[in-house]
């Protein structure tokens, strides 16, 4: 599967934060990783710059919910 983008990510991470705990964001990041059945090699994708994963980086765009 492709990494998912942006905007497909936002329907799952608020799903996810529906139960109104508090989650770290690796936390977030792992569970949303599972739910689009990402691959470890996916999970570790960078972005061109090389400084951070790519999925990551789109989990975690929006900042703190």
């Amino acid at each position: 599967m492709p990494i998912p983008d942006y905007q497909s990510v936002m329907l799952p991470l608020l799903k996810f934060a529906e139960d109104r705990l508090e989650h770290s964001l690796r936390e977030t990041i792992d569970a949303l990783g599972d739910v689009f059945r990402l691959t470890p090699d996916e999970r570790k994708q960078l972005l061109p710059s090389g400084q951070q994963a790519l999925f990551d980086n789109r989990v975690g765009w929006p900042g703190p919910i």
